[in-house]
C-alpha cells in the first residue's frame, strides 16, 4: 500500500506542478489554491509512504514521478516541443523508476 501512496504523492507533484504554471506566478487565484491543495497532498501521501519506506528510494520515485508526469502535461496541455534524444532520456527515466522499484526488494 505504501508504493501506491508512493504513486499518488507523486501524480500530486505533478498537479501541483500543472496549476503553478496554470497560475500565471500566483496571480490567478483559483490556480493558486489548487497548486496549495496539490503540494499539500502531495507532501501527505509522500509523509505516509516514507514511514514504511526508505527515503533513498520513496524520494527519487517521488520526483520522477512527477517529473515524468510534469513532462507529459507540458507536451499534451502546453504544446511543449521536446526532440527524440530527450524523449529517450524521458524513457530512461521512466526504466530507472521502474527499476528502482524492482530491485528494490520492497
Amino acid at each position: 500500500m505504501n508504493w501506491i501512496y508512493l504513486i499518488i504523492a507523486g501524480l500530486f507533484e505533478t498537479v501541483w506542478a500543472t496549476t503553478m504554471k496554470l497560475s500565471h506566478g500566483f496571480t490567478k487565484i483559483s490556480f493558486t489554491i489548487y497548486t496549495i491543495v496539490g503540494l499539500f497532498f502531495s507532501m501527505f501521501f509522500l509523509a505516509i509512504a516514507i514511514k514504511k519506506l526508505p527515503m533513498s528510494l520513496a524520494y527519487p520515485i517521488w520526483t520522477g514521478i512527477g517529473a515524468v508526469g510534469s513532462i507529459i502535461v507540458g507536451v499534451i496541455l502546453f504544446g511543449d516541443k521536446l526532440s527524440p534524444l530527450t524523449w529517450c532520456f524521458v524513457a530512461l527515466l521512466l526504466i530507472s523508476i521502474i527499476g528502482i522499484k524492482f530491485t528494490s526488494g520492497n
